[in-house]
């Protein structure tokens, strides 16, 4: 039987579907403690409104097709930020601002045939709407870097970078779409001798090529605003520089700034955002774990003009990156497997109905097989213990899976409260 998944998809089995759901628990009890509530957008959208809310890029990557019902064209969301700014835009209008939003779910992206490019992403983000200024920017990191800390995270960095400063150099250039492009496309890469050779020949001042090819090195700590003050001169990317400033003060606050690095080149949304930028990433893992900025004209496509940021982590890359971190973290398996060899399995199962009235998950091997069937099948099943039950005997063997351990226990230890493990 043929059962492989369409390219960019995947399954996950109980271990690390468990690392998953560690995941978005520790993430959400971070948004919680920062007063945000859940959201839960539909799984389909009507195209038309979707693509009110999405950049070219996503919109060439949106999986779309014909609703049998209605004639319309319908979506798969790439991206679960336009939705909640759709659901803000026009169901919570007439409540008073601003809205702290957090969600989970899945995404779908069409992507080019690759090995390691996903089609599937599951997003864990938030989205505060109604606030502009830099202390909504800076509670925005310092809660991405409360929650990497949460789930274990060490030797994460957190690159902020601010489109405004970038407009103020690019958009007066005298360049057409193609050459402006690849220009952007060289700053992205960090490429200056490729930015050196695409600059040959347009019709820029010596200003403008310096200004250009600064835009690459402007990647570091705290003094590359100094940097950058010095060789940007116009006035937006000044203001830019002025409102990263201040951001930097309230994450001095919060304590986090040995994480902040700046990267004035970072080309990222630049076609939708609209102010600050940042990315996650972890040591040794080569891809963001999280993503975020200012978008301050998302919500008014949707008829309710409102500031607003926020981010999201990419909880697949974010699993691969910490995998072996989240093996001492995430609950993999089951408490307790109960084995009883009498006939009678009447005390079997009021013991596991008691045990797991004590908050224990409990399992009982319904199958007809040995002890150590059972010991085996519990150890391979990520079972933490296994509680052996013998006829007519006042005490219980548990046994851990882990090292093959004994203990002995009793009913009445267990009913009264007094059993741990």
């Amino acid at each position: 039987m043929e059962t492989r998944l369409p390219t960019g998809v995947k399954d996950f089995l109980p271990v690390k579907a468990a690392k998953l759901d560690y995941l978005q628990n520790t993430l959400r009890s971070i948004y919680h403690s920062w007063g945000f509530r859940p959201v839960a957008p539909a799984i389909l959208e009507d195209l038309s409104v979707l693509e009110l809310g999405l950049g070219t890029d996503l919109r060439e990557k949106t999986f779309r097709f014909d609703d049998r019902q209605t004639g319309r064209l319908v979506a798969f969301p790439p991206d679960i930020t336009p939705q909640v700014a759709r659901i803000a835009a026009t169901r919570m209008r007439d409540m008073p601002l601003p809205f702290r939003l957090c969600y989970n779910g899945r995404v779908l992206r069409h992507t080019e045939q690759q090995l390691g490019k996903d089609r599937q992403i599951y997003q864990s983000g938030v989205e505060l709407i109604g606030l502009s200024g830099p202390e909504a920017d800076a509670e925005m990191i310092a809660m991405a870097v409360m929650c990497l800390q949460a789930v274990g995270a060490s030797g994460f960095t957190i690159d902020i970078g601010q489109v405004e400063f970038l407009r103020g150099v690019l958009d007066d250039l005298p360049l057409d779409a193609a050459q402006s492009r690849d220009v952007r496309t060289a700053i992205a890469a960090k490429d200056i001798s490729g930015l050196q050779q695409k600059l040959k020949g347009l019709p820029l001042t010596d200003r403008q090529r310096d200004e250009l090819l600064a835009l690459p090195r402007l990647y570091g700590g705290h003094e590359t605003l100094d940097q950058a003050r010095q060789v940007i001169t116009n006035p937006a990317s000044q203001k830019a520089l002025d409102n990263l400033e201040r951001i930097l003060k309230v994450l001095t606050v919060y304590g986090i700034e040995e994480h902040i690095t700046l990267d004035l080149g970072e080309m990222r949304g630049f076609d939708y955002h609209s102010g600050l930028i940042f990315q996650g990433f972890l040591s040794g893992f080569g891809q963001a774990v999280c993503a975020g900025g200012r978008y301050d004209g998302l919500t008014e496509r949707y008829g309710f003009a409102a500031p607003a940021t926020g981010f999201a982590f990419n909880l697949y890359n974010l699993l691969f990156a910490l995998d072996r971190v989240l093996d001492e973290r995430a609950e993999e398996g089951t408490d307790i497997l109960l084995f009883s060899s009498g006939q009678d399995k009447a005390p079997a199962q009021h013991l596991a109905a008691v045990l797991r009235s004590q908050g224990y998950s409990v399992a009982r091997d319904i199958i007809e097989r040995d002890q150590a069937a059972s010991l085996d099948y519990a150890r391979r099943m990520h079972y933490r213990y296994l509680l052996v039950i013998e006829p007519a005997e006042e005490e219980m063997i548990l046994i851990r899976t882990a090292d093959g351990e004994n203990t002995c226990v009793t009913s009445a230890a267990i009913g009264s409260g007094q059993f741990r493990i």
